[in-house]
């Protein structure tokens, strides 16, 4: 039978965080404990996702979620390449690294797939953008539901038309890279109720709410509008199980930070993070082109965490970063929870 998200005893979805923060440990609990947990692919080799969503599947007989960054064309052009590697020597000196080698990459999307075929989780997401149709079909063969992380209307739309099983609805207020399908179009500022609101009238597919919610207060208000669940990561950041770095914990607990803004300076790609040094200072001059700047500016941000400097390196975080709580996963789902 293919998992439908509809019949989680707990309507809570611990949101893919790739990079770090995202384990088999923290899936794990969260499905133990009702919820939906999931293994982020991002930035990982198709082997060692594998081996993560295997690890998390012996923790755990609930359902897991596996989420895929879908590629697509680069928008870098080697002369702002070039000139963001040379805007950025300074932070290389300052940490005293050398900056990456930028490369485009497709993220091992066809091995990925094969991983998903293999281990079948119950569900898998895209974000970035949407498989194929035929990829979709095969997905669906193998009895994993399918979702797409969308943030417009025009977005949900053709999720639609390529068959997917529900929709995840990302308001402007989320953490980490937006799902934008056009990694160069402003980010929607359409709040997260009101896309909720556009996608319930004008789909048949179920819809899971996203960006922003953090308190018990919060999944009740986007459970009212119609949405099946909620799915969550900044209140996750801080769990026992979480993989987020000690830079990335105190900075979110870090009264020095007192607001979010959204970026491109990272990753060639827009995301929010907490607003630190690196942004102000690279926001301006930082080009489009993900994966390359990702990659460019990698060492320079590792050697910021090794440094234990939140100003070097991207800390994602939603706009409610400051309701983050330290706590089990299992903890936080059961605070979460609308009783």
């Amino acid at each position: 039978m293919v998992f439908d998200v509809r019949d989680l005893t707990a309507p809570i979805v611990i949101a893919p965080m790739a990079g770090g923060p995202s384990t088999p440990e923290l899936a794990a609990a969260g499905s133990n404990a009702g919820a939906l947990g999931f293994i982020a692919a991002g930035y990982l080799s198709a082997d060692v996702f594998a081996e993560r969503l295997r690890a998390a599947a012996e923790l755990t007989s609930g359902p897991l979620g596996a989420n895929l960054f879908v590629p697509h064309p680069s928008a870098a052009t080697p002369e702002s390449i070039a000139r963001y590697a040379a805007a950025l020597s300074p932070d290389a000196h300052r940490y005293g690294a050398e900056l990456g080698t930028p490369r485009f990459s497709d993220d091992d999307w066809t091995a990925k797939l094969d991983v998903l075929l293999d281990i079948r989780p119950a569900l898998v997401s895209f974000t970035f953008g949407l498989p194929s149709a035929e990829e979709r079909r095969r997905l669906s063969a193998a009895d994993i539901a399918t979702a797409a992380t969308v943030t417009t209307l025009t977005e949900a739309r053709q999720a639609a038309e390529v068959g997917v099983d529900c929709v995840v609805a990302q308001g402007p207020s989320a953490g980490g890279h937006r799902g934008t399908f056009d990694p160069t179009a402003t980010p929607s500022d359409v709040p997260l109720d009101d896309l909720v609101a556009a996608l319930l009238a004008e789909l048949d597919l179920p819809v899971v709410a996203a960006g922003g919610l953090m308190t018990a207060a919060d999944v009740d208000r986007v459970r009212r509008a119609g949405a099946v669940a909620a799915q969550l990561g900044t209140a996750f950041l801080l769990a026992d199980e979480a993989g987020s770095s000690a830079v990335h914990r105190a900075a979110l607990t870090d009264p020095a930070f007192t607001e979010t803004t959204v970026t491109k300076a990272f990753s060639g790609r827009f995301a929010r993070g907490l607003r630190n040094r690196f942004i102000d200072e690279h926001e301006a001059e930082a080009p489009f082109g993900y994966p390359e700047v990702h990659y460019l500016t990698g060492p320079v941000r590792a050697a910021a965490v090794r440094a234990g400097d939140p100003h070097g390196t991207n800390v994602w975080a939603g706009t409610g970063f400051d309701k983050a709580v330290s706590a089990p996963a299992a903890q936080i789902v059961e605070q979460l929870r609308v009783h």
